[in-house]
């Protein structure tokens, strides 16, 4: 499928090149450090809602929830040590990716996924075999950190190796293969937790070694992008592969700006104290708040809590984690269509019409649930239709983030940043996702019971606040070459006060001034 040669908005740079079978293979290969991350999500939700995995670690939220100690069904999983077990993963993931930043920069993006797969594997191994709740504490804390290399580095190895042109649809392969994890996850949930003998969960939790297993043998076989090559001095080696990558041997243009990028960035001695310069402020912010924003559309709260959600909205067990099923396929397809359309419809459009739609959706489902459990939590017999209607808005909610803020919450940091703070930037962008996909697991369970129906529309409201800032302070990224991106600061209505023409010198796009504020979706 060639690329040939594109043109950017405006009069940018255009480099010659093919999408080749090698490029599109090693972007899958790579793209499936998302399964680790996925396929926890997916797992943790599920396993809380097996009865013998309750019995064995987590006794009181058993016995409050089948001895009807309490009729509040917001309630029924209120238990700190419960959310410790789904969050703890998080802060190690936070951990991880900042030390991270290090490799990822000194040794390339292959050695972090390397560590990522081995870490995830080890956890799986621990929580498989797990005896205690120490165990499953320290399992997750192994899982988090294999998380934190991995999707540290992928999303980096994926913007760096990708044709620009292409660069939206190759990125997304990593958020596709998050869905695929999750998916995976809910169906194996279901199946094991018919096992007789109650221990399903076991290998709910144990078969995490085999995404452990792809993401740590694809990274040993994985080709090193040229950006990497060349910041590790093997500058001659990176021509030939950008050569391979490309399909082409016209890639001086490419290779030249790739080298002085390099170049740049080998005069930043502390780059993480240099993201702080003011040169740097819309990348710090985009760093910051993207994330932030990514976890407060409520998604998580869907996705690590379906079963438990379903469940407490009046499902039986079996029937909650078949909601899970079907909002999990629902995620896949949905990201097909981000695939699909981000390099053809822009990202700022994506961004905006899956606000729309998750807000819309986040109002009819507080309501829904308001009317049925009003305050007491305590909703009597639930009719059918009424949890069809429940599920069918809950899986619009999902698709609309999973054509929007999921796929683009990793790809736009990971494509806006300038080689020299590429690695700390994105370490900074993790590091914030997993902060705050911390709080919100650990909060989730007791914000339900207290804010009931009314926790909804508290995520409804930050989806609101993030729609706005996307419509006046994002720039669109689509079709410009990864190391020409820092021209768009500059032609942005509001950033463009905080760059200066001297300190990008190696970028010579002119682009419409106005043609990436607010007015252009």
């Amino acid at each position: 499928m060639p690329a040939g040669v594109g043109i950017g908005p405006g009069n940018g740079k255009a480099y010659p090149g093919n999408l080749t079978p090698f490029v599109t293979v090693t972007c899958i290969v790579a793209a499936m450090g998302g399964l680790i991350f996925g396929y926890d999500i997916g797992i943790s939700g599920g396993v809380t809602t097996m009865a013998p995995f309750l019995q064995k670690f987590f006794p009181e939220v058993w016995d409050k929830k089948e001895a009807n100690k309490s009729t509040n069904q917001y309630c029924q999983y209120d238990s700190e040590t419960l959310t410790l077990f789904t969050s703890s993963l998080y802060l190690a993931a936070l951990v991880a990716s900042v030390a991270a930043a290090t490799i990822t920069r000194k040794l390339g993006r292959k050695l972090s996924m390397l560590f990522g797969g081995l870490l995830f594997f080890a956890g799986a191994l621990v929580n498989g075999f797990a005896k205690a709740v120490w165990m499953l504490i320290l399992g997750r804390i192994l899982l988090g950190l294999g998380i934190g290399f991995a999707n540290q580095s992928v999303p980096l190895y994926l913007s760096e190796m990708a044709p620009y042109r292409y660069r939206g649809s190759l990125n997304i392969g990593f958020q596709l293969s998050i869905t695929v994890g999750i998916l995976v996850a809910n169906v194996l949930n279901f199946f094991f937790a018919k096992i007789k003998g109650g221990w399903g969960w076991r290998l709910s939790l144990g078969g995490a070694m085999v995404p452990a297993l792809i993401i740590t043998i694809g990274s040993l076989v994985l080709p090193d992008t040229p950006n990497s090559m060349i910041e590790r001095g093997q500058a001659e080696e990176a021509r030939t592969k950008l050569k391979k990558i490309r399909g082409v041997d016209d890639v001086e243009e490419e290779f030249k700006d790739l080298v002085a990028a390099s170049d740049a960035s080998k005069l930043v001695e502390h780059p993480w104290t240099n993201l702080l310069q003011r040169k740097y402020r819309p990348h710090l912010t985009m760093a910051v708040l993207i994330p932030f924003f990514q976890q407060f559309t409520g998604i998580n709260v869907i996705m690590f809590y379906a079963p438990v959600l379903f469940n407490t909205i009046g499902f039986g067990d079996d029937a909650s984690l078949m909601s899970a099923v079907i909002t999990g396929i629902v995620n896949v397809v949905a990201t097909m269509v981000s695939i699909y359309g981000v390099d053809k419809w822009g990202r700022r459009f994506l961004f905006l019409e899956g606000g729309v739609q998750m807000l819309i959706c986040q109002a009819v489902v507080a309501a829904c649930i308001g009317a049925k459990f009003g305050t007491s939590g305590n909703p009597g017999d639930l009719p059918k239709w009424y949890a069809i209607v429940v599920v069918l808005f809950i899986c619009v909610y999902v698709a609309g983030f999973a054509w929007s803020w999921g796929p683009l919450g990793w790809l736009v940091p990971s494509e806006i940043f300038p080689l020299e703070i590429r690695s700390a930037a994105q370490s900074v962008n993790v590091a914030v996702n997993m902060i705050f996909t911390f709080l919100v697991a650990q909060v989730f369970l007791t914000m339900l019971c207290h804010m009931k129906f009314g926790l909804f529309l508290f995520f409804a409201f930050f989806v609101v606040v993030m729609s706005i800032f996307v419509y006046f302070f994002l720039p669109e990224t689509k079709g410009i070459p990864i190391e020409e991106m820092n021209q768009v600061w500059k032609s942005h209505w509001y950033w463009s006060r905080f760059v200066e023409d001297h300190d990008y010198p190696n970028g010579d796009m002119e682009m419409s001034k106005g043609g990436l504020g607010p007015k252009n979706v």
